[in-house]
């Protein structure tokens, strides 16, 4: 299930600050892969990720989601398309809706009208994808940044999206809480789902697949992460950082260590500092 975007532009209304967030954005997002879109703030990430299920309307331009259309009127195929798409956002508070954790999941597909048999399975299912259910009947409001995180993510799971995005999911936790959001996200893509993450944090864009930097709203960058590391002098100007070990690759390159040029990752330097002994 593909998400296009043709020509997409789009603006904030005059009253919020008349900015022009994305500009010009053709990409697709294909179905099964993982996908990063990373930029620094105000690059216009957040809001290309709010345009794939039609939080955001394009101001020029189309998105369609399996072929459809976000741009709908009818709300019925608007509700489908959001469906599809589930989002997680930044702050895993503002997320909830209930005080007890299987009520929080259950949410989602009673207001779609999921019977209650399935509504149990469902709610059953996201809690494992999570790793989450021994809380199954305990409070959100007592947990961790990131397992509070991991339940919103399976409140969306629950709903059966065909693709997730994290919307700077990982932005307000510690780095505990963020690689437990990760390696859920790792797993759900293994499982078949469609991953998008939004982040700043290039460590996390070294888990993609597919590495897409935005820079003014537009598309300045996209390849596989080690294609986009290694163009040193670009990272930089789009002001980014290397992950660690490929900065600290480049710093020992620069003071003197006889290492391969273009490594890519923590193994492969690892490896490259053994050989050059």
């Amino acid at each position: 299930m593909p998400i296009r975007f043709d020509n997409v532009t789009y603006a904030y209304p005059a009253e919020e600050s008349d900015l022009v967030a994305v500009r010009e954005v053709s990409l697709t997002i294909e179905d099964g892969s993982f996908v990063c879109i990373c930029g620094e703030n105000g690059s216009g990430k957040s809001t290309l990720a709010k345009l794939m299920n039609g939080l955001l309307q394009p101001t020029v331009g189309v998105v369609t989601v399996d072929g459809k259309t976000t741009a709908t009127e009818e709300e019925k195929e608007l509700f489908a398309i959001r469906q599809k798409v589930g989002m997680v956002f930044q702050n895993p508070d503002n997320q909830m809706v209930a005080s007890i954790i299987e009520d929080e999941i259950a949410f989602g597909p009673e207001n779609l009208g999921v019977p209650r048999e399935e509504i149990g399975e469902r709610i059953t299912y996201a809690l494992e994808a999570v790793g989450m259910s021994e809380h199954r009947k305990h409070t959100p409001y007592k947990l961790s940044g990131g397992q509070k995180q991991r339940i919103a993510i399976a409140a969306v799971l629950a709903m059966r999206p065909e693709v997730l995005v994290l919307d700077e999911s990982t932005a307000m936790l510690d780095p505990r809480g963020r690689a437990e959001v990760l390696k859920v996200a790792e797993d759900l893509h293994r499982q078949g789902i469609t991953v998008v993450l939004i982040t700043h944090f290039m460590e996390e864009a070294a888990r993609a697949d597919r590495v897409v930097v935005m820079k003014d709203g537009r598309v300045v960058m996209d390849g596989a992460p080690e294609e986009i590391f290694r163009d040193r002098e670009a990272i930089a100007k789009y002001d980014l950082e290397l992950p660690v070990a490929d900065a600290l690759a480049a710093s020992l390159v620069e003071a003197g260590l006889p290492l391969e040029d273009k490594i890519y990752g923590e193994s492969a330097l690892a490896e490259a500092i053994c050989r050059s002994k």
